[in-house]
């Protein structure tokens, strides 16, 4: 909902995209611009028309994604909704993180951490590598290797002009960002290893 207020006041006088549109038209416009990038990659209006703002403001809902177990691709809501949920404890000095009558496994936030950070390293990686293969802007680029990571189907217009090495990492990242991060997941809520010995506990000094 607020990608949806967001967008449509990044993109209300664009006359490129929502700008020549009736008030329906825009409301209409400014819903499926914050729905879509999440999974289904639909679009009314041309990607490359619209302000870098509203780049940004999608460039966030698709690295989130969809919902656990669907079709969708980016890190999940779930993911993205565990780590709130301990940034929301540690601010309030809680010991337990809880939701909904319920409280959370450590194990479960450490599992979110680690998909958050090996998704963020594939899209960095990938953008590094397009900066280093293309003469293309970051704006660009990052909505592009984001769009491709989530799987979402939206583009600016330049995957086709792109050299044939830039594809490639694309591919592998669409291929990564479908599997990845679901596999990993899987992966690392299998593993509970359990040690005999615990060494004793420190608290380094954070930020």
């Amino acid at each position: 909902m607020l990608g949806t207020v967001l967008i449509g006041a990044f993109e209300w006088r664009n006359a490129a995209t929502f700008g020549d549109l009736p008030l329906h038209g825009k409301l209409l416009a400014s819903m499926l611009a914050g729905m879509t990038p999440r999974s289904s990659g639909f679009t009314t209006v041309d990607i490359a028309d619209m302000s870098e703002a509203t780049w940004f403001m999608q460039d966030a809902l698709m690295f989130v994604g969809g919902g656990s177990a669907s079709t969708g691709g980016g890190i999940k809501v779930t993911t993205f909704a565990v780590m709130l949920l301990a940034i929301v404890a540690e601010a309030r000095g809680d010991r337990d993180i809880e939701a909904f009558g319920r409280r959370l496994d450590g194990g479960v936030v450490r599992l979110a951490i680690a998909v958050a950070f090996i998704g963020s390293t594939f899209v960095g990686l990938a953008a590094l590598a397009l900066l280093v293969l293309t003469d293309l802007h970051l704006d660009v680029i990052l909505f592009e290797v984001i769009s491709a990571f989530a799987t979402s189907g939206l583009s600016t217009g330049v995957t086709p002009q792109l050299p044939d090495g830039a594809k490639y990492v694309l591919v592998a990242l669409m291929f990564a960002g479908r599997t990845g991060t679901m596999t990993l997941a899987a992966a690392l809520a299998l593993r509970d290893r359990r040690r005999v010995i615990r060494l004793p506990e420190e608290r380094p000094i954070i930020g």
